[in-house]
């Protein structure tokens, strides 16, 4: 009998996950520190034409783009004349699963049935977990969802209990555990015991998914008004969403759309946290997940992460949880058009950088996700205040998160606030080096470093050299 010990289970992870997924990452491993991401993204991944068929068999992708013309002059109110970009959506709730996590779960159960494996399991406590049920149940496949559901007391949030019965729906079983390091744990064995495919979000094939979203939004608002739009908002969390969509804008020849990343500012709150993992009011789009998963993409569960969010990110924003909210409210009572909040986080963004932008530019919120039961924001507020959250108007800006939701007491107030990126890149390099315990690297790490960084020799060994690291 295997030993189960904790200790040994995570001692054998790297041969679980070759095993659960099919992929040897070690060989697009250089000496170093470095290794070869495109020629992984190439040999294990699809063509753009194999992953449109692939979605096309599901009815997934080739969904509408909406043009936002109350929130546009909405937003106009609040910005100086001549500024005021038109805002739109691509609403990714027309999915089958209710947002565009199916393309990376379409991509992902078909690769699983491929190779001849009898089911699929995914630790997540969001919309992925139902967009992989939802796969599998059309593909014929066993499916085992684990979710990171509750604190030490039993109490769930009521999104993450939402998301549970959507998947039960679907005919998966889930899993639900306690906030702790014990999910990775339980995911690695569970992958052992049953034989089953990683549907990580993390793989080569889950990302490349995600392309066709980009394309298919770059080749819309061609065919609607002749040009790319000047941006796309992603909301980030673990960085597929972002990568996905920027490799497919690359590949329809969008070269010129600058790509925006948006969490929702939780800073304060640790994620891991027993006592504070209630105290949030968002599962996923946050601080929490969006900024170490980019400053060190491989704490995922592979090896190597195809999720590489700093590779394609041009700028990177925050909004606060009252503004979220207050957005997803517009869009419902401007629009007629009710959506996540976790779409919602871009879309708060968007309508503030639509306000620097001229009114003749364009700017393309990218994801909206379905909503209902405990995914919609009032049952989250609801929950918020049950645990001793304030919520009021004012300066959405005033907030603490775990204590206080400000809404804006008006529109003019939602401001998204820009994040360092050479702070953020500074980071990427530290933890690819000293965190790893890396002392010294060679010319090909450098180049690897430039390439994770998007910037150029000189900024790359001026921050290894303040780090104290060694270059050849």
């Amino acid at each position: 009998m295997k030993d189960n010990s904790y200790a040994s289970v995570m001692g054998r992870k790297n041969e679980i996950m070759k095993n659960a997924i099919g992929i040897d990452y070690t060989d697009f491993e250089k000496d170093g520190i470095s290794f070869d991401y495109e020629r992984m993204m190439r040999e294990t991944g699809y063509t753009l034409e194999e992953m449109q068929r692939i979605q096309g068999q599901t009815s997934v992708g080739n969904t509408p783009i909406f043009e936002m013309k109350n929130l546009t002059a909405l937003a106009r109110k609040y910005a100086d004349p001549g500024k005021g970009a038109r805002i739109f959506i691509k609403d990714e709730g027309g999915n089958p699963s209710g947002s565009f996590k199916a393309r990376r779960a379409a991509n992902a159960v078909y690769h699983a049935k491929k190779l001849g494996y009898k089911g699929v399991i995914a630790a997540t406590s969001g919309n992925y977990g139902a967009a992989v049920a939802s796969q599998a149940a059309m593909q014929g496949l066993k499916c085992i969802i684990v979710q990171e559901t509750f604190d030490s007391k039993g109490v769930g949030q009521p999104e993450i209990i939402e998301k549970a019965r959507k998947c039960e729906a679907y005919g998966a079983e889930v899993i639900q555990l306690t906030v702790g390091p014990e999910l990775f744990y339980e995911f690695l064995l569970l992958l052992e015991e049953t034989g089953y495919f990683n549907a990580s979000l993390y793989t080569p094939f889950g990302i490349a998914g995600v392309e066709t979203l980009g394309y298919e939004l770059s080749m819309q608002m061609r065919e609607k008004f002749g040009k790319d739009p000047e941006v796309v908002v992603c909301t980030n969390a673990g960085g597929g969403n972002l990568t996905g969509t920027a490799r497919g804008l690359i590949k329809a020849g969008a070269l010129e759309t600058q790509v925006v990343g948006a969490s929702v500012d939780l800073a304060g709150l640790h994620m891991a946290s027993d006592s504070q993992f209630n105290k949030k009011s968002f599962t996923t789009g946050h601080t929490g997940f969006g900024l170490p998963f980019s400053t060190f993409p491989d704490r995922s569960d592979v090896p190597r992460s195809a999720a590489r969010p700093m590779r394609y990110m041009d700028r990177y924003v925050t909004v606060t949880q009252g503004e979220v909210f207050y957005m997803t409210e517009a869009l419902a009572q401007l629009e007629g058009i009710e959506r996540g909040p976790a779409g919602n986080t871009a879309l708060a963004a968007a309508f503030s950088i639509a306000r620097e932008m001229d009114q003749d530019q364009m700017i393309v919120v990218q994801e909206t996700e379905y909503t209902g039961a405990g995914k919609h924001h009032q049952p989250q507020l609801s929950f918020a205040r049950e645990n001793g959250i304030e919520i009021m108007f004012g300066d959405p800006k005033t907030q603490k998160p775990g204590e206080t939701i400000v809404f804006p007491k008006h529109p003019g107030l939602i401001q998204a606030i820009d994040l360092d990126m050479n702070k953020i890149r500074t980071s990427v390099i530290k933890n690819a080096t000293v965190n790893q315990g890396v002392k010294r690297v060679n010319s090909e790490d450098i180049d690897y470093l430039i390439l994770e960084t998007r910037m150029n020799r000189e900024f790359v060994i001026g921050v290894l050299n303040d780090l104290g690291v060694e270059h050849t």
